[in-house]
């Protein structure tokens, strides 16, 4: 993994352990491998510009009172689900942790505008030939 542009505390993260869903036997119905993680995004430490960020996101995993809820449940072992939970709630605090460059408007070149008005002259011409014929009659 990557090192974390702003890494999460882990102390502000709250873990529960649940049974997974699906297939493994009786593994499965015994066995509560699956975690359950939740991070409230205004009660952490987080800059607040990324706190801003994380809570514009339109992520399903975002409820209304801006808390991040993880499901994992990929492994049959806890501990690599807890990574892989928190790998995945980093991965998103990353994701807003990055500026998007802003983008600068550019006008077309004068001979691209040329390019593209030949291109519907062209375009026409063919249009008009496909009118009917005058002069000629069945």
């Amino acid at each position: 993994m990557p090192e974390p542009i702003i890494p999460v505390q882990e102390d502000q993260i709250d873990f529960t352990a649940i049974r997974a869903q699906g297939a493994g036997g009786q593994n499965v119905n015994k066995v509560s491998s699956a975690i359950h993680l939740r991070y409230s995004i205004p009660d952490s430490s987080l800059p607040e510009e990324i706190k801003q960020r994380l809570l514009a996101l339109c992520d399903q995993r975002i409820t209304a009172e801006g808390v991040v809820v993880i499901k994992a449940q990929t492994t049959r072992s806890q501990e690599q689900n807890r990574q892989d939970a928190i790998e995945r709630l980093q991965a998103l605090v990353d994701s807003v942790a990055v500026l998007p460059k802003p983008r600068k408007a550019t006008k077309p070149t004068r001979s691209s505008k040329l390019k593209r008005l030949d291109s519907k002259a062209t375009r026409g011409q063919v249009k008009k030939l496909r009118g009917r014929v005058a002069g000629s009659e069945h």
